[in-house]
């Protein structure tokens, strides 16, 4: 009988390549900015049991290169949070420039990502990064390297994502969202300082120019690897999530509103 490839897979080939794929060391080139924005806001976009942190956006363009594949883009645009007294991460909008890369990170980890335009050039000392997704570039950062900066001692980060689906009758979820911890151990071997600028743009559906910039901290341009792994630290209630659901999925139906 010929090879069903739809068909039914043995155990010896059953496997999570998103797992596989982000827990060996990828290298990257990222732009990355950090800066100040208002508390409220940042206390507005958090859903419990999350609390706010600093107030602190960090906006991150990066082409990410992974052995025997084409070089795909990767955006993130979140703040900073805290649970249980851990400090970390949240994303709102993390836009990919494949498929693959949107999926697997969406239905293993819980991350927000959405297929989009995402880009990184660099000319001499000038560098540009841009997110953009439904025919808006949200975001961009862009400036001049004016100097080399030294090593950051290697680092493990955590984000917090929300995994969850909703329910086919319509009426909330499948099952309790679940909290997500993601650590990321990061390295770099090159560290250049950039002087420049965040520039938000207005959009429909990833309104980031909600969270203005007060006081740009840094930009930095980097080769940096990373490898991450997760787990679930606990269930939420549906009704907390809830309002926060239009932070993953578009409002793009036929019948929705204008």
């Amino acid at each position: 009988m010929a090879n069903i490839r739809y068909g039914a897979r043995p155990p010896a080939v059953q496997r999570n390549r998103e797992v596989e794929a982000t827990s060996v060391e990828t290298w990257a080139q990222v732009i990355e900015a950090i800066y100040e924005t208002d508390p409220d806001v940042v206390r507005a976009v958090l859903p419990p049991p999350l609390e706010p942190s600093d107030p602190f956006v960090r906006v991150l363009v990066a082409t990410v290169a992974i052995e025997g594949r084409a070089p795909f883009g990767a955006g993130w645009f979140g703040v900073r949070a805290r649970h249980e007294g851990v400090e970390g991460e949240y994303p709102l909008v993390m836009p990919m420039t494949t498929e693959q890369a949107v999926i697997g990170g969406r239905e293993t980890y819980g991350e927000p990502k959405k297929l989009g335009e995402v880009t990184l050039k660099r000319d001499g000392a000038n560098v540009v990064g841009t997110m953009g997704r439904l025919g808006v570039t949200f975001a961009e950062i862009r400036g001049e390297v004016v100097e080399t900066m030294e090593l950051p001692a290697e680092r493990t980060k955590t984000d917090f994502y929300f995994k969850f689906l909703p329910s086919p009758d319509g009426k909330g979820f499948d099952t309790e969202p679940a909290l997500v911890y993601c650590y990321r151990r990061e390295n770099a071997r090159l560290r250049e300082r950039v002087e420049g600028e965040v520039i938000l743009r207005e959009s429909h559906f990833d309104p980031v120019i909600d969270l203005p910039v007060r006081k740009l901290r840094e930009i930095t341009f980097a080769e940096r690897s990373s490898q991450q792994w997760a787990e679930i630290h606990s269930r939420v209630p549906g009704e907390w999530i809830a309002p926060f659901v239009h932070q993953r999925y578009d409002d793009l139906s036929p019948v929705g509103s204008k």
